[in-house]
């Protein structure tokens, strides 16, 4: 049955881990790459393409500092590809790869849904642990972390690169799994690393293998609390209260709180970046890969004196435009450069006078919890811009902050978001007649109208109503990560009572799906801005509006260039309508990305393409055994850690 989205919930719990990776690099912080793994005689085989008679290039990626010792021996490997060179120069990074003798390149205008390089299998091993963090001159006792550090280390790969990874949780109080966010999984669906969805929890002192094809790698900006967020959120009601900031795994417990909290530990040095001052007609430009891997906070990033061109957003190239900010809701990413010369494009801020700026990293009016009434405003000084030749390594930055920030809790400007590859919009399988036009679903409360909470999961106090789909009351997001979604894509009718199902697809057509998403108008207790974020997809932001009331009046869809990511933040007071092929079988999750509504219910289960995803991992493949063997260990584990009951009372939604 072909059918692009089934909406449903699952009772369970889950205790689960997500990771972020850093690769910007630098010398005085404890992150480091990963070596390279040996090769282990328990990998089953993969694909590992033949070095050529005529090989093709094995090149150093651009934007790396190799003179700084790391990173320095990775290499990028097209062995493969007889013919091809890299192309990619100081004055052009639009190139990647060039065929000179056909003209073929790959470069920022390829359809990188259906084409990419072939590169290399590159191996490595994760350790989850537990261990105790002093990230912000507090100690953290007992959190969960890879090979004992946080941010986890890099694991660097090129694009096209196959990535395998094996995990091995050591943590002996939970089970978990590891989320690649922002990698599309295109027909892995099986490795998101979503318990309950694709998968079982890996539990302790048990393994599991993740296998994908490389993206990119992003630099970690983060709010951080002191205890477990299971602890705060385990009656639903407590707010996650937020402790501190911290800039790639750094910061200062003391610039927080009223009265300011105090440290127990020595406080660590703020992440620095190191620019090297200008030598030549031109400065130095330099990438920085921005993510915000927040709990609850919406970040305005910006470094004082220096104008940041933003160049891509959640990893789709954008053409470039300047800002002396950005906005980077949960689970965005963007790719900015910065010239390394305070006195660039006429600006008229006062200049350090040691030559030293502040990286600052503001929380958006009214898109955060628990940053109010901190020791100052320099609560947002988290990092520190040095330039080599002539600053201090201890002086504290003197410089000013911009002026003309934008504070508010909105995303990028739409218009400014133009992708360089430009997607043709096809009109939707799911198109409902009547008022609204398009799949509608809304955002309310479990008490707004007087509904009471659902009674399998009475600490759920969000979800997503199907406004045009017949919504059978509150149902929040609800999985059961001892049996996987991954392993019922075989399974037909009848469905579970509690599944939301929505009109069939075309077989074999590429189907577009397009969703409204609003607060519920019948509940106005909601007043937050949503990150909303979609697994295994890209979508088109066909229409962001603010203060403004869905309806048919209200539409003004753009259909040329619209902005394109996997997050979008939908608005307070306002709506989103978002596209998105149904091309890549499996089951999927849109969600909410701040943690505290995710875990209460706010998400949404997608099971694309029913029909095609059972026929790609049928129950004798290795890839169903592999799931089934691990949710054996899984059950097993559950059932002599809770002596009272083999499942134990849920206390989030499960992801």
């Amino acid at each position: 049955m072909d059918l692009w989205g089934r909406f449903w919930v699952l009772a369970t719990r889950l205790l689960g881990v997500q990771t972020t990776l850093s690769a910007f690099e630098r010398s005085d912080q404890p992150q480091s790459p990963m070596r390279l793994a040996e090769p282990t005689k328990h990998l089953e085989p993969v694909f590992v393409p033949p070095v050529a008679t005529d090989p093709g290039p094995v090149f150093r990626p651009p934007g790396r500092r190799h003179d700084k010792g790391d990173g320095s021996d990775f290499r990028c490997d097209y062995s493969a590809m007889t013919g091809w060179e890299s192309c990619s120069t100081p004055q052009d990074r639009s190139c990647w790869l060039i065929n000179k003798a056909t003209g073929e390149r790959y470069d920022i205008n390829t359809d990188y849904e259906t084409k990419y390089p072939t590169g290399i299998t590159r191996e490595y091993f994760l350790n989850i642990t537990k261990w105790n963090i002093t990230a912000d001159g507090y100690t953290f006792p007992g959190a969960t972390v890879f090979n004992n550090s946080y941010p986890g280390p890099w694991i660097q790969a090129c694009w096209g690169d196959t990535v395998v990874i094996h995990v091995r949780n050591t943590n002996p109080d939970r089970g978990t799994s590891i989320h690649w966010h922002g990698i599309r999984q295109l027909n892995t669906m099986h490795m998101d690393g979503v318990n309950g969805v694709s998968q079982c929890p890996i539990a302790p002192n048990n393994s599991f293998t993740y296998e994908w094809m490389a993206a990119d790698i992003p630099l970690l900006m983060t709010d951080w609390r002191h205890g477990s967020v299971f602890d705060s959120s385990s009656d639903g009601k407590k707010a996650t209260r937020i402790r501190s900031i911290l800039l790639n795994g750094t910061g200062d417990v003391t610039q927080f709180g009223n009265p300011p909290q105090k440290n127990t530990s020595e406080i660590p040095e703020p992440y620095t970046l190191v620019f090297d001052e200008k030598t030549g007609p031109r400065p130095q430009r330099y990438l920085l890969r921005l993510i915000n891997a927040s709990i609850g906070s919406t970040f305005v990033f910006s470094i004082d004196n220096h104008l940041l061109s933003i160049v891509s957003a959640d990893f789709v190239p954008i053409y470039p435009y300047l800002n002396t900010s950005i906005l980077v809701g949960i689970g965005q990413r963007y790719n900015v450069i910065v010239e390394a010369d305070p006195r660039a494009n006429g600006t008229t801020q006062p200049l350090d006078s040691q030559n030293n700026y502040w990286i600052r990293t503001l929380v958006a009016d009214n898109c955060g919890p628990g940053i109010s009434g901190t020791k100052s405003q320099n609560y947002m000084q988290t990092g520190i811009l040095r330039y080599s030749s002539s600053s201090s390594s201890t002086a504290k930055p003197q410089s000013n902050q911009w002026n003309e920030i934008s504070m508010a809790c909105s995303d990028e400007t739409y218009t400014s978001l133009r992708p360089v590859l430009p997607w043709i919009i096809g009109d939707p399988i799911n198109k409902v007649t009547g008022e609204t036009l398009v799949q509608h679903v809304a955002v309310r409360t479990g008490s707004s109208s007087g509904e009471p909470f659902h009674e399998t999961f009475p600490q759920a106090g969000l979800a997503f109503k199907n406004v045009t789909g017949g919504n059978r009351g509150f149902t929040p997001l609800q999985v059961n990560f001892s049996n996987p979604m991954f392993l019922n894509l075989d399974n037909s009718q009848p469905w579970d009572s509690l599944w939301e199902v929505f009109p069939e697809g075309r077989s074999g057509q590429a189907d577009w799906v397009w969703l409204a998403i609003t607060v519920d108008t019948d509940d106005q207790t909601d007043i937050a801005a949503h990150p909303i974020h979609l697994h295994g997809h890209d979508f088109a932001v066909l229409q962001q509006a603010e203060n403004t009331s869905f309806d048919r009046e209200s539409f003004r869809l753009n259909w040329l260039n619209p902005p394109r990511r996997d997050v979008v933040l939908m608005p307070a007071n306002g709506f989103i309508v978002i596209a998105f092929k149904a091309d890549n079988p499996g089951s999927w999750l849109l969600h909410c990305h701040i943690a505290k509504h995710a875990s209460g219910g706010l998400a949404l289960q997608i099971l694309e393409r029913q029909a095609d995803a059972a026929s790609m991992w049928p129950p004798a493949s290795p890839a169903v055994q592999a799931a089934a063997t691990l949710c054996s260990s899984w059950t097993s584990w559950v059932s002599a850690s809770y002596t009272a009951t083999a499942t134990p009372l849920p206390d989030d939604s499960g992801i």
